[in-house]
This record gives C-alpha cells, sequence and structure tokens, in this order.
C-alpha cells in the first residue's frame, strides 16, 4: 500500500527581509502519513521558523508547503487558522499557556476553537473534562490539587506536559512539538517521548518532533538534520 504525505514542502525559501540572507531554502522534504520523524538542528538555525512555515503561522517567500494535501501557504488567513485549529497540534517552544485559565481548560482549549477535535475527544461517549484528565493522567499530571490550579502557578516541566496534553486532545492529524523535552530531565524525558508515541500510534497522528538534543535520535523511527534539507546554509561558517 503506497504511503501518503502528511508534510510535503517544494522548494521552500524564507527570509526574514529581501536584503538579507535566507534563513531556509528547502528544496524538498516530506513526512509520511503516520510517520515519526526527530528533527535535529543547532540553536537559531531555524527549525521553530520552519515549524511555524509548516503549521501556516508565517509564509514562504517562494514555494510551496502542503499539508493533508492542502497548500497551506495558497489559503487565506482565516482559512489557516481554521486549518490548524482542526489538523495540527502544536507543542510551542514558550508553551502559548493561557495564563488565566487552569489546567483543565488549557487542556480542552482547542476542542472550544475546532468542532472536528471536540467530536474525536467526546467520541466514546466521555466529557471533555474526562478526556483532558486522561491525557494528564498519561503525563503524570492529573493530580487533583493540580487540575484547577491556575498554570501559572506550575513549574516549567509542568506547564511544558499541560502544553503537550492540549497539543494532543482531539487526536489532530499531526503534532509539531517544538523542543518539548527541554524543561525535562533525562529520565522524564525517554518516559515522555514513549507517552507521545503511545498517544500517537492510538490515534495514527504524524509527529514531528524539533529538538537540538542528539540524544533523543535513537528513539525516532527516522531522524534527519536541518544542515540536511537547507541549502540557505550550507557553506556557511
Amino acid at each position: 500500500m503506497q504511503k501518503t504525505c502528511a508534510i510535503k514542502i517544494t522548494d521552500l525559501r524564507f527570509g526574514w527581509r529581501k536584503n538579507l540572507p535566507e534563513v531556509l531554502h528547502i528544496p524538498e522534504f516530506e513526512v509520511d502519513r503516520g510517520e515519526r520523524i526527530f528533527l535535529r538542528g543547532a540553536s537559531g538555525s531555524g527549525k521553530s521558523t520552519l515549524l511555524a512555515l509548516i503549521a501556516g503561522v508565517s509564509l514562504p517567500s517562494s514555494g510551496d508547503v502542503e499539508v493533508l494535501g492542502n497548500t497551506i501557504n495558497r489559503i487565506n488567513g482565516s482559512g489557516r487558522d481554521h486549518f490548524r485549529s482542526d489538523h495540527i497540534g502544536f507543542v510551542f517552544q514558550m508553551f502559548n499557556l493561557i495564563p488565566y485559565l487552569s489546567v483543565l481548560e488549557n487542556v480542552a482549549l482547542p476542542c472550544h476553537f475546532s468542532r472536528s477535535r471536540k467530536q474525536k475527544a467526546t467520541a466514546s461517549g466521555i466529557s471533555l473534562h474526562d478526556e483532558a484528565t486522561r491525557l494528564l493522567q498519561h503525563l503524570d499530571m492529573a493530580h487533583a490539587d493540580l487540575l484547577h490550579r491556575p498554570v501559572t502557578e506550575l513549574s516549567v516541566g509542568q506547564q511544558q506536559r499541560v502544553a503537550t496534553a492540549r497539543a494532543l486532545i482531539g487526536a489532530p492529524e499531526i503534532i509539531i512539538a517544538d523542543e518539548p523535552t527541554s524543561a525535562l530531565d533525562s529520565e522524564m524525558r525517554e518516559t515522555f517521548i514513549r507517552l507521545l508515541f503511545q498517544e500517537c500510534d492510538a490515534t495514527g497522528s504524524t509527529l514531528l518532533f524539533v529538538s537540538h538534543d542528539k540524544q533523543l535520535e535513537s528513539l525516532f523511527e527516522r531522524h534527519v538534520t536541518l544542515e540536511e534539507i537547507n541549502t540557505a546554509r550550507q557553506g556557511v561558517n
């Protein structure tokens, strides 16, 4: 059976300003549906910029970014927002949690913007509250005293796990994780990643995991470096 692409990049170019060197030039990059891929790159190499382009948060200077069969950079702004809400779970490097909402409210938030994710989250007859709690439990965050606590009262590592549960809820087809283990100790990192794999396997989600930590590569079925696919930085000291 022939695999289909979750993400397909063709001749992508991106620069912050026309008079500055390009940050990214990626002639070709593909991720199959259901694949778990580790993308490594040094800090400041353009990893987060690439993720923003894949999610339709930023637009390329030229070239195309195809996500689940849709050329996302050719969709208008509101269309990209709706597409991202329905199909992409994003673990941001800075978490982007809502400070005045509780742990549970932050996890459930995507389902208030996406009807399809809410339907999937509650498909087995459980409530949105229960599904959010289940995900938090898998990430060792379902302690009764934590669920209704404002996220501002959590440690950085706890906030990171809340952000991950929020990305997973409603089984989006693609999970994009930007340095999601940076605040976890070495023992917790591997446990965390295996739990992430378990959730993605259960839903068939594609996982694009981005980190500078080379020690995590061996856990993934495929790993690439940004330097391999980004010709804009080849030959630069």
